[in-house]
């Protein structure tokens, strides 16, 4: 097994599936069945869910609300998220623990670094909702920052692609695929993996991040083995 612990991010756009809104349960089952699989293999598993599938504190303008406000309305939403796929995972069996960056305590526990890592370390699924807890940073910020605090090997970013491409391959169908990237040839190209806050904690940190096509069956658990699944970027590249 390449990786021990992991964090994997979610986008909250993923768990929309087909629908323009909200959350489809075939896609929570499938991204349950597939954590599932990791964790039988003896991987410990922390997950970070956007919350764009219900409300984008970045949009919060055009709505006319207050950035802040707004922000905090999308934490509250990646809390939504992470309860419904708490409550897929326990549905096959799995035990869950939901932290939160604010405190809910009839929702969850308070985000405690020395707990979540017990948590991990008996074999629970972590998830880490409310983002940092405070405004202007992404989920993509917090799952780097609760990456590096829990010490895992490497951030699984879930996509809809299956890695890194010098262009969109949605729009350019002459880009082309890296297996492996630097930190700094991101930077150089302008190639849109995180956001510079996030993307700047793992350079900094030294841990290392995979793009990978998480709708396909079965690509996490060859990922996890060791397989060349997506695109890995590193300081080293």
């Amino acid at each position: 097994m390449k990786y021990t612990r992991i964090l994997l991010k979610l986008s909250g756009e993923s768990l929309m599936g087909e629908r323009q809104f909200g959350i489809d349960p075939d896609m929570l089952s499938h991204y349950a069945g597939q954590i599932k699989a990791v964790l039988d293999r003896g991987a410990q598993i922390a997950v970070v869910i956007g919350g764009g599938n219900i409300y984008r504190g970045i949009n919060a303008v055009e709505g006319g609300f207050d950035r802040v406000q707004g922000d905090y309305m999308g934490m509250l939403a990646t809390v939504m998220n992470g309860m419904a796929l708490q409550s897929a995972l326990e549905n096959i069996g799995i035990h869950t623990r939901l932290q939160t960056a604010i405190e809910m305590k009839e929702i969850g526990e308070p985000f405690i670094r020395r707990r979540a890592i017990r948590h991990l370390e008996k074999g629970r699924v972590v998830i880490f909702g409310a983002g940092t807890g405070n405004p202007y940073f992404t989920t993509d910020t917090a799952a780097s920052l609760r990456a590096i605090e829990i010490e895992a090997d490497v951030i699984l970013k879930g996509t809809r692609v299956d890695g890194i491409y010098s262009a969109d391959p949605e729009k350019d169908p002459s880009a082309t695929r890296y297996q492996t990237i630097s930190f700094d040839e991101v930077y150089r190209q302008g190639l849109n993996v995180m956001d510079m806050t996030a993307f700047t904690l793992c350079k900094e940190n030294h841990l290392p991040i995979v793009v990978f096509n998480i709708n396909q069956t079965g690509e996490l658990l060859r990922l996890v083995d060791g397989e060349q699944v997506g695109t890995l970027v590193t300081n080293e590249g």
